[in-house]
C-alpha cells in the first residue's frame, strides 16, 4: 500500500511541470498577440502624442528600417520694431516723434509718427498724409485706421504719419513757409534747400524702413477728386498693391520727379498715391471710403485675417486729360464728380459777370469725371475737369507703350494735376 501511494504522489509531482508547460504554451501567444496589437494601434495614431510646436517625420519605412523622428520647430519670436531711435514691442502701439533738421520758424516741433507692431510676421506698411499742409481728409484717414487697429491681432507693422508738412498745416497752406512744394523735393538732399533737407530727413528717417507706402492727397486750389489710386502699373510691386484697395478707381501714372511716390518706388518701395476729395475740408464720406480701402488693403497684404467684402474693383484708366477754361468768368458745372460723360457732352458754362457773355465747356472724350474745379471764378487756362479715358484691350494692344503720365498737361506743375502732382 505504501508503494501505491508513492507511485501516485510521484505521478502528481511529475504532472505539475507538464501542466505548467502546457499552460505557458497556451497563454503566451495570446499575450504576444495582445502586445503587438497595442503597438500597431499606437503607430496608427501618433498624432495623439504630438505637441503643437513639434514637427513629426513620416512613418517609419519598414523596408529601410528608418527610425521614427520628431524634430522641434522653433516658434516665431517677434522682435521689437526699431524706428526713430525707439523700440516698439510686439503687440503694442506707440506714438513716436520725428524731428526735421530744419526749424524754419525758429522752433523745433515734433511730428507724430504712430506705429502699430503686430505679434506675427508680416510687411511694414507706411501710410502718410498732409505732405501738402491743407489736405485734411488724409489726416483723419490715417488717425482712424491706426487707432482702430488691434496690434495683438496684427501681422507685420503699420506706420502712420498723419501730418508730414506740419509747417504748412499750422498755416493752413499747401506749401512750406518758404512757398516751396515739399512734394517736389523727394528723396531730398541734406545740403540742398530747406524743402530738400526736410524731404531728405523724412525719407531716410521713416520711408526707407517701409515695405509699402500709401500717400494720401486731395485736390488742390478749390478742386475735388473722386477717390482714386495713382500708380505706376508698369511696376509689378505697385500693381500688386493696387489690387488691395477694393472699389477704388485706379489711374495709371509714373509720378513726377520729386514726388514721394516716385522717389519711393525708385528706391524699391512700391508706392501709390490715394486722392480723396478737396482741400481745407473734412469730408466724412471721403474719409470713410479711404479707411475702408485701407482695411481692404491690409487684408490683401495678409496683415489681418478679417475679410471685408467689397464690390468688384472700379475700372483702371491708362489715360486722362484736363479740360481747361478758354475764358474768364464764373464756372457753373453741369456734371458731378464720378459721372460718366460722352464726347461733346456739356460739362459746364463760364459766364462773364461784366458782359454776361457765356461760353461752354464740352467733353473732348468719352470718359469719367475723376476730378473737377468747384464752382468759382475761372481764368483762361485754368484746369476745370479731369477726365479718365477708358481703353479697350484692342486699343491697348495697338499702342506700343503705356503712357507714363496721368495728364497730358505738363507745362504747369501747380495746375496740371489737382492733387499729388
Amino acid at each position: 500500500m505504501n508503494c501505491n501511494l508513492s507511485l501516485r504522489f510521484s505521478a502528481v509531482v511529475l504532472s505539475v511541470p507538464c501542466l505548467l508547460l502546457i499552460f505557458t504554451l497556451a497563454v503566451l501567444p495570446a499575450v504576444a498577440d495582445e502586445t503587438e496589437s497595442e503597438e500597431i494601434e499606437y503607430r496608427e495614431q501618433p498624432q495623439e502624442t504630438v505637441q503643437p510646436d513639434t514637427l513629426v517625420s513620416p512613418e517609419p519605412d519598414e523596408a529601410t528600417g528608418s527610425d521614427y523622428v520628431e524634430e522641434p520647430v522653433a516658434p516665431v519670436e517677434m522682435q521689437p520694431f526699431r524706428l526713430l531711435d525707439s523700440e516698439v514691442p510686439p503687440g503694442t502701439m506707440r506714438r513716436l516723434s520725428w524731428y526735421t533738421s530744419e526749424t524754419l520758424t525758429g522752433l523745433t516741433e515734433a511730428t507724430p509718427v504712430l506705429v502699430a507692431h503686430g505679434l506675427g510676421p508680416g510687411p511694414r506698411l507706411c501710410i502718410i498724409a498732409a505732405v501738402h499742409g491743407d489736405e485734411l481728409n488724409g489726416i483723419e484717414i490715417v488717425h482712424s485706421l491706426l487707432y482702430g487697429l488691434n496690434p495683438a491681432k496684427l501681422s507685420g507693422t503699420v506706420i502712420g504719419v498723419p501730418i508730414v508738412n506740419l509747417y504748412g498745416f499750422r498755416q493752413g497752406s499747401r506749401y512750406l513757409p518758404d512757398r516751396r512744394d515739399l512734394n517736389r523735393y523727394f528723396p531730398g538732399n541734406p545740403r540742398g534747400s530747406s524743402a530738400s533737407r526736410i524731404a531728405y530727413s523724412f525719407f531716410n528717417s521713416v520711408v526707407i524702413h517701409c515695405d509699402y507706402l500709401v500717400d494720401f492727397h486731395t485736390g488742390s486750389f478749390h478742386r475735388t477728386n473722386l477717390p482714386q489710386i495713382r500708380a505706376d502699373l508698369n511696376n509689378e510691386g505697385v500693381l500688386h498693391l493696387t489690387r488691395g484697395f477694393g472699389a477704388t478707381v485706379v489711374l495709371h501714372g509714373k509720378g513726377r520727379t520729386g514726388t514721394l511716390r516716385g522717389a519711393a518706388t525708385k528706391a524699391g518701395i512700391p508706392a501709390v498715391t490715394v486722392e480723396v476729395g478737396e482741400p481745407m475740408r473734412y469730408q466724412p464720406d471721403e474719409v470713410a471710403h479711404g479707411v475702408k480701402a485701407l482695411r481692404s488693403l491690409i487684408n490683401h497684404l495678409g496683415m489681418v485675417s478679417t475679410f471685408r467684402f467689397w464690390r468688384e474693383p472700379q475700372p483702371t484708366y491708362y489715360r486722362s486729360n484736363w479740360v481747361r477754361a478758354d475764358n474768364e468768368g464764373i464756372l457753373k458745372s453741369s456734371v458731378k464728380i464720378g459721372q460718366i460723360v460722352s464726347e461733346g457732352e456739356l460739362l459746364g458754362t463760364i459766364t462773364d459777370p461784366i458782359t454776361n457773355v457765356r461760353s461752354e465747356i464740352r467733353s473732348p472724350h468719352n470718359g469719367r469725371i475723376l476730378g473737377m474745379a468747384l464752382n468759382q471764378t475761372m481764368m483762361p487756362g485754368y484746369a476745370a475737369y479731369h477726365i479718365g479715358i477708358r481703353k479697350t484691350e484692342e486699343e491697348l494692344v495697338e499702342e506700343t507703350y503705356v503712357v507714363d503720365i496721368t495728364t497730358e498737361d505738363e507745362d504747369d506743375p501747380a495746375e496740371s494735376d489737382g492733387g499729388e502732382d
